[in-house]
């Protein structure tokens, strides 16, 4: 595949040209609007006492008018589609120099009762989620966000080929994010299909043969009247007749019509959505079956939809007061296009959520798709069935600057449980950080940050950063208690949980520290638990010797010519070098 950077910049400059030139042709329309504008009033003028060729002459250049119109409007919309295709590649040049800390950061689906999305830095600044989330659509993010936290590990490789394919797509999801953010969506779609699967109709097919009666009749008596067959008084009697009934039917109008309002622009955006997918042809099993899921009768979903949004249109019409009256004295036109709505309605409201859901579904995988494109060094883990948990090859963290990050080597197997020892900052808790968002991101289907990867798909649970609440009148000892008796429960229920622990037992002495920690890692242990724990506590380290699942690892610092060095690589044994009295003394917090 092409290089991102040389993709993004080649598209920056591609829309900015595209943009430059549609806007010179928007002068020209203009100019030649305004031209077409004056001539016509300048032919009627000199044509006046000629009637016919007045209104031939205005008839024409009104034709031309609305044509040139109509082009400016058209080149308009496709000048803000290329102008947002600009926007997409300079942010993605923003975030690839590693500025993407003022982009929306999820934080509010930061949860400390889930299984582990308070402590792998998924949510919240500087975050997974504010680095890879590239969604368009409300429901498309909640989508994206489910698929994070939804902790499943069937049909992984069914996900691989779906990322992967979207991966080398990166035109056609740029687009596809391109058209979403044309349309700005105050309503929900989910208020709106409830309103769809609720909504009773109160207009039958009689009503509506009337209207059609009616317009009929307001046609012959209008001809009449203007010919003076008959006094062209009784248009206006019929006028009024036509609003009276459908006055009888206002209230209900109404209620139709606030509803579609705010369903219109959603249609409109999710129509050019749907047509996006139908119209790509897709290889992977996934896609293709989401793509199958928005055909309905042999027709295509985005025409239905677009069906719809041309009645939503037509009846928005009302709001324009002359449309509303002659509308509706003579064609009864809010009765006959509050029947099309409701018929839609009963044929497709069932359908709609499905639709609605491949949407969203394609606007969260663009993301997935879009983070596998931007890092094509980064491997797919070989799903596996054998013992080993995760191997890894150069395993590092994903958000660091691939240029300063240290990569680690990592075999663990199922049922081993690791207990990793460190001198402070020495990268404990960032390589914990890193196994677990290893095991998120492998079980989305993304690639992970190592050169090669073994994984046998295993669900997380971590207790890293546990923290007090005035709220629940609870201690920040309780709710460390109440974190590590939700793992156990869980572990004991299913074994099939990788269990990430941060230096657990804080809010307690050192010595009944030592002694819980060692009383809870035996008890992982006789579960057959798999995991890892980070730990300062030099004495849990012995349990190596007594259970052989435990094995110790550990981060080294050196002190070298009064200089404190990390090398931030795992290596096998326990830590023998402390450095909190050095740093202390270093930072000229304590003396010598």
């Amino acid at each position: 595949m092409q290089s991102p950077i040389t993709f993004y910049n080649a598209q920056l400059v591609h829309h900015q040209a595209e943009a430059k030139g549609i806007y010179k042709q928007m002068g020209v329309l203009s100019v030649l609007r305004l031209s077409i504008f004056v001539l016509t009033g300048f032919g009627i003028y000199l044509s006046f006492e000629l009637w016919k060729v007045a209104m031939l002459i205005g008839a024409i250049g009104i034709v031309i008018f609305l044509f040139l119109l109509s082009r400016y409007t058209d080149l308009k919309t496709k000048r803000a589609l290329h102008k947002r295709l600009s926007r997409i590649n300079e942010e993605e040049l923003q975030i690839a120099s590693g500025d993407f800390h003022n982009r929306p950061d999820g934080k509010e689906y930061s949860n400390p009762n889930h299984y582990y999305s308070l402590d792998i830095d998924l949510f919240g600044r500087g975050s997974f989620f504010q680095f890879v989330n590239r969604t368009t659509i409300k429901e498309g993010t909640a989508t994206f966000v489910q698929s994070l936290l939804a902790n499943d590990i069937l049909d992984i490789e069914t996900r691989q080929e779906a990322v992967k394919e979207l991966s080398k797509l990166s035109e056609w999801r740029q687009h596809y994010s391109g058209i979403a953010q044309g349309v700005k969506i105050e309503h929900s779609a989910k208020s709106i299909i409830k309103w769809l699967k609720d909504y009773v109709p109160f207009l039958n097919t009689t009503l509506y043969r009337l209207t059609i009666g009616f317009s009929l009749a307001s046609l012959f008596i209008l001809v009449l009247g203007i010919t003076e067959i008959i006094p062209i008084k009784y248009a206006g009697y019929w006028m009024l007749l036509g609003l009276g009934i459908t006055g009888k039917y206002l209230k209900q109008i109404n209620k139709v019509a606030q509803n579609t309002e705010k369903a219109k622009d959603t249609f409109r955006q999710y129509a050019l959505l749907l047509e996006q997918i139908e119209n790509h042809k897709f290889e992977s099993k996934l896609l293709r079956e989401k793509q199958q899921k928005i055909q309905s009768e042999g027709l295509k979903a985005s025409q239905i939809f677009s069906k719809f949004s041309k009645a939503l249109d037509a009846l928005d019409n009302r709001n324009n007061f002359i449309s509303a009256i002659f509308g509706n004295g003579y064609l009864l036109w809010d009765i006959r296009q509050t029947y099309h709505v409701e018929q839609w309605i009963t044929k497709y409201a069932d359908k709609v959520e499905d639709w609605f859901e491949v949407v969203t579904f394609f606007d969260a995988y663009n993301s997935f798709g879009n983070y596998g494109f931007n890092h094509q060094s980064f491997s797919y883990p070989e799903i596996t069935n054998e013992k080993t948990t995760i191997k890894a090859k150069d395993l590092g963290h994903p958000l660091l600057n691939p240029e300063k990050r240290v990569d680690s080597d990592i075999e663990l197997q199922q049922e081993q449980f690791f207990i990793v020892t460190g001198a402070n900052m020495a990268g404990k808790s960032t390589f914990l950080r890193t196994i677990g968002l290893h095991i998120v991101m492998a079980n989305v289907g993304l690639p992970v940050c190592a050169q090669q990867s073994k994984y046998k798909p295993i669900r997380l649970i971590t207790s890293m950063r546990t923290t007090d609440s005035l709220i629940d009148d609870s201690s920040y000892f309780f709710s460390e208690l109440t974190r590590l008796k939700f793992v156990v429960d869980t572990i004991e229920k299913d074994k099939n949980y990788f269990v990430i622990l941060d230096e657990i037992l804080k809010g307690t002495n050192s010595t009944d520290k030592a002694i819980g920690s060692r009383k809870f890692v035996e008890r992982l242990a006789s579960l057959k638990a798999t995991g890892i724990i980070a730990t300062h506590d030099l004495s849990l380290t012995e349990i190596e010797a007594e259970l052989d699942p435990i094995k110790n690892y550990f981060f080294d610092a050196e002190i070298k010519n009064d200089e404190l060095f990390f090398d931030y690589k795992l290596k096998k044994g326990v830590c023998q070098n402390m450095n909190a009295s050095f740093l202390l003394r270093k930072m000229k917090i304590v003396g010598n």
